[in-house]
């Protein structure tokens, strides 16, 4: 397997479908539209909906399409940027290497942006496979519960709520980053297998595999955060501790926190061991999350 020809072309299909599943950027109102381009079409690493596209060829020609589940996990993860960037969050200039959308546009367009990202990763799900009702359904169930107040948004709350913490705990931090991070990785994997129609035992293997996944690439941000520079992540670098933020360095120390990524590493590659498939190109990926720069 080439994983870099694999990744790259993975990667055009994620464009394109960015590009075609989206509202033109001139569809009124214009604004809108162009803010929600703007902050989706950044770049990145488009991990999520590589995931999605990787779990599904984990079967040979998957029966249901995964591009627009792919797109529709990108617009939620990316109105999740949209709104984490704004004053009222963490109040942050640079996001993908350029001004965020609250900074090239202002503060109250940025907020629709991110609402409309929102509501439209759910409108794609429910049109694109409306004639697969029990697969749609599947799909945004999948993602509206990694996406609620219980996940995704409740990961966010207590990290605000930590900054105020002079006490915040390793059992604080975990549910943090398995709500914050890791619940979407793991929702695109298993949407991912929901498209390839995997057996339950093998979906429950994709559920592991995003837990340890994601838990892996937070303590990899901190570390990140803390030894990078903006240039090279595209975003700002030292919020952790600008912020007073409750994060793997700050518990364990660097090294400490180098060896909790590698040991969740492990434990998602072992998940991976229990996937029909070929499992190359995700176990490669996984490896290279150790060893990212950006």
């Amino acid at each position: 397997m080439d994983f870099a020809a694999r990744h790259q072309a993975y990667l055009v299909r994620i464009e394109t479908g960015l590009d075609s599943l989206l509202p033109a950027a001139n569809a009124r109102p214009a604004r809108l539209h162009e803010a929600m381009r703007y902050s989706l079409q950044a770049g990145g690493k488009r991990l999520r909906p590589v995931l999605v596209l990787a779990a599904a060829d984990l079967v040979e020609s998957p029966p249901h399409d995964p591009l627009a589940a792919a797109v529709a996990v990108e617009c939620l993860h990316t109105y999740s940027l949209i709104h984490d960037d704004l004053p009222c969050m963490d109040n942050d200039d640079l996001r993908r290497g350029r001004p965020t959308c609250h900074r090239a546009f202002d503060e109250a367009t940025a907020l629709l942006a991110g609402d409309a990202l929102l509501t439209h990763a759910f409108r794609l799900l429910s049109a694109s496979y409306a004639a697969t009702p029990a697969h749609a359904h599947a799909l945004i169930h999948e993602l509206s519960h990694a996406a609620s107040s219980e996940e995704l948004i409740g990961g966010q709350m207590e990290d605000l709520l930590a900054e105020k913490q002079t006490d915040a705990d390793a059992k604080q931090l975990v549910f943090i980053h398995l709500n914050k991070t890791a619940a979407m990785i793991r929702a695109a994997l298993v949407m991912g297998g929901l498209c390839a129609n995997l057996p339950l035992d093998a979906i429950d293997a994709l559920r592991t595999l995003g837990r340890e996944l994601g838990l892996t690439f937070q303590i990899v941000d901190d570390i990140l955060d803390a030894t990078s520079d903006s240039a090279t992540l595209g975003k700002t670098v030292g919020k952790d501790v600008r912020d007073n933020k409750v994060t793997f360095i700050k518990l364990y120390g660097l090294d400490g926190a180098r060896r909790s990524a590698r040991e969740h590493t492990d434990a998602a590659l072992a998940a991976l061991d229990r996937l029909p498939g070929d499992t190359a190109f995700l176990r490669a990926l996984i490896k290279t999350m150790l060893e990212r720069k950006n």
